[in-house]
């Protein structure tokens, strides 16, 4: 991938961003950077894995947590900022990539926030019986990060949605395997976050570190996979961390604790 690619993608991703309440078509983004629609739709798909349009309801998406996450917001102002052209189109879009709807996503933020804080993760025991389909992933984690480490296997190269499985990790492990996992083609994404008082930190992962495998695995074509995520700072081009992270963890453990 050549950087004149990512140049011209990144320079399409920061128009989306200064205009959001706009209409924004990918004919106009084509035009704006002499590329045929054709053609533009294409190289954006190369470099950011996904289409222009399923990137700009993502960017939208995030500028409306970003927006809830403060609470005197209300949502209809949150739909008027992102291009949104009705509270009822925002909500269903909103709880299809976040996983709740908008007004449960704002009333669950300190709840969520003080669960993260207090969280202390336990190793993550790995299967005495590893199940095929298998993947093992390992983590490559900065020498100075110290914090929570999510990884997960998802039909797309964007989270957008709950991972088809995944787990929480902290710094001190290298790596995790999730056994009898539904066969498929995955793409194996991570994503880290540091403890925070601020809770935007936790809820609007712009800033977090994140990676991807090289290649996705197939687990129709492989019995037992092993791929490798390193954990790096966020590049211009990639694309928002919608999935709510917190609210993740805690269903994951409010159902552990269920089975006991």
């Amino acid at each position: 991938m050549s950087n004149e690619k990512k140049r011209i993608i990144i320079q399409t991703i920061e128009y989306m961003k200064n205009h959001l309440e706009e209409d924004i078509t990918s004919e106009q983004l084509a035009q704006l950077v002499g590329y045929s629609p054709c053609h533009f739709s294409r190289v954006f798909k190369e470099v950011t894995g996904v289409p222009p349009r399923h990137y700009l309801s993502a960017l939208r998406i995030e500028a409306g947590k970003e927006s809830l996450v403060n609470p005197s917001d209300s949502i209809l102002r949150a739909v008027l900022r992102v291009g949104f052209r009705s509270t009822g189109t925002f909500s269903s879009k909103f709880k299809q990539f976040v996983g709740l709807s908008p007004k449960q996503f704002q009333k669950n933020i300190n709840t969520l926030h003080r669960f993260i804080n207090d969280y202390d993760i336990e190793t993550v025991l790995q299967p005495l019986e590893v199940l095929s389909p298998s993947v093992t992933c390992n983590v490559v984690v900065p020498p100075n990060f110290k914090g929570l480490i999510f990884v997960g296997l998802f039909p797309r190269p964007i989270p957008d949605q709950a991972p088809i499985v995944g787990t929480a990790i902290n710094q001190n492990q290298t790596s995790c395997t999730f056994s009898n996992v539904p066969k498929g083609k995955y793409y194996v994404l991570a994503a880290a976050i540091t403890k925070s008082l601020n809770p935007k930190n936790y809820f609007v992962l712009s800033r977090a570190l994140r990676g991807i495998a090289k290649e996705p695995i197939d687990t129709e074509l492989h019995a037992y996979s092993f791929t490798e995520v390193t954990l790096r700072e966020p590049l211009p081009f990639d694309p928002p961390i919608l999935i709510n992270l917190p609210k993740l963890l805690f269903d994951t453990k409010k159902s552990k604790l269920e089975e006991k």
